[in-house]
């Protein structure tokens, strides 16, 4: 009898689409094999794609040619493309690509935007990836080491949204030794991967060197690493919820202008007395929060210095920071700038439209937010956009509705931040706006969450 592999198929509904992202490795090959058993009962119409990476020649060949067997001796349709990671590496600021790109960092990039290709054009609705509790630990390891926060720290989620749809990970309970094991039940065979053996990668060695030597400290580590992915993720969506709130009462665009007001929404700035008034903890997550409203991050030591100038230093001070983000110290408050190769930055672009069935979720990479809607009744489609002139909402305890436009006047927000703020309409009825509390609609209720550089999400406003 063939053993059991843990599977979460909550998601998994009848009739769904869904792509197995099939490498030919042990834990590919596994969730492939162990979802085409379930198939049947769960309602599965089930693909497996393959992305040959342009690497390891004619091993990579190999590959493809044992996943195209598989999927015909499955009978599941097959789905295939080339890349050339290593040329994609290289890339320096072109679309979808950053500088200085490692090759495990290209080929993930490389391998997502294809499956969202996948789901974008129809062939399939969902992707599985077969990522392991063993893979779980490594990242968490890994994040740890460079220096992660604590949204870094939730390493592997269970589920990315795309717009396009989303990116499963249901065998995220199952080890590597349970894979193999499954798979030996079966008579089932593998591809190994050379390269997993080579040490300049920075997985590999945590794998094969560091990972096992901690283990003789603490036999539990990996369990220890899941569990910290786990509470890291519940925790940081907490924080992320206040975070926000608070942002949206305390950060201020633009600069003050004589008369009362502010002008040139491009910057962000908060009162030095009411962030000293904030505990330490949420001091660090607004000036992150606000740098990452002007797209940058923070590591910890900027983070600090610009504590330090807030809090102590004197006014006429600045700092320059990475990517761009510039740090001046008035009499009253810290204000942060951001420009691009020395320019202020562009204009940002014109957002594209999401529609989603409600109750459902929705995400939008572009504004880098999820919503969630939940009702009462189904049957509904609502439209997250950005604002345009004549929308009206109904900020929570008005008594009518009030201009878009004059509701962003009041929270300050102007320039380039004003050009693209997000609004969420149910049947002609503004549902949701960022930053504002809104009147509830009878039998609808949206949960805002923000999406972190790796896709992750962080409750919000």
């Amino acid at each position: 009898m063939p053993l059991e592999l843990p599977l979460d198929t909550k998601l998994l509904k009848p009739g769904l689409r869904l792509a197995v992202g099939l490498s030919g490795g042990a834990d590919s090959v596994a969730l492939l094999r162990a979802l085409h058993e379930r198939k049947a009962e769960l309602g599965l119409v089930l693909h497996a794609a393959h992305l040959h990476h342009g690497l390891r020649g004619a091993e990579a060949d190999g590959d493809l040619e044992f996943c195209r067997n598989l999927a015909l001796k499955l009978d599941v349709p097959f789905h295939e493309a080339r890349v050339d990671v290593a040329a994609a590496a290289g890339t320096t600021g072109g679309e979808g690509g950053k500088a200085h790109e490692s090759i495990e960092e290209a080929a993930r990039r490389l391998r997502y935007g294809w499956f969202r290709q996948l789901m974008a054009s129809g062939a399939v609705e969902m992707v599985a990836t077969a990522h392991t509790r063993d893979d779980q630990a490594e990242s968490v390891l890994g994040k740890f080491l460079r220096g992660a926060w604590t949204e870094g720290l939730s390493a592997i989620h269970p589920v990315i949204e795309f717009p396009e749809g989303r990116i499963l990970r249901p065998l995220l309970a199952a080890t590597r030794a349970q894979v193999e094991a499954y798979l030996k039940s079966l008579g089932q065979d593998w591809r190994e991967d050379s390269t997993n053996s080579e040490l300049i990668y920075t997985r590999n060695r945590l794998r094969h060197e560091l990972l096992p030597m901690l283990e003789g400290w603490n036999p539990q580590l990996r369990e220890r690493l899941v569990q910290m992915a786990e509470l890291a993720r519940e925790e940081e969506a907490w924080w992320q919820a206040r975070v926000a709130e608070l942002a949206g009462r305390l950060l201020m665009h633009g600069r003050p202008v004589r008369g009362g007001g502010r002008a040139g929404g491009e910057g962000m700035a908060i009162e030095i007395v009411r962030l000293a008034e904030q505990p330490v903890a949420m001091q660090r997550r607004l000036l992150r929060h606000a740098a990452g409203k002007l797209g940058a991050a923070l590591d910890y030591a900027a983070t600090e210095s610009l504590r330090a100038l807030a809090l102590t230093g004197t006014a006429g001070q600045r700092r320059e920071l990475a990517e761009g983000l510039r740090a001046e110290r008035t009499h009253r408050e810290l204000r942060l700038e951001r420009s691009l190769g020395g320019s202020p930055a562009e204009a940002p672009a014109a957002i594209p439209e999401y529609r989603v069935a409600v109750p459902g979720e929705v995400v939008a990479e572009a504004l880098g937010i999820r919503l969630r809607i939940e009702a009462e009744a189904v049957g509904r489609t609502a439209l997250l956009r950005n604002w345009k002139p004549g929308d009206r909402v109904r900020p929570r305890y008005t008594s009518a509705p009030r201009k878009v436009k004059e509701v962003l006047e009041r929270l300050r927000v102007t320039g380039s931040a004003r050009r693209i703020w997000p609004v969420l309409e149910v049947e002609g009825r503004i549902v949701w706006m960022q930053g504002v509390e809104v009147e509830p609609e009878a039998g609808i209720a949206v949960t805002a969450v923000c999406l972190d550089d790796d896709g992750a999400a962080n409750p919000v406003k």
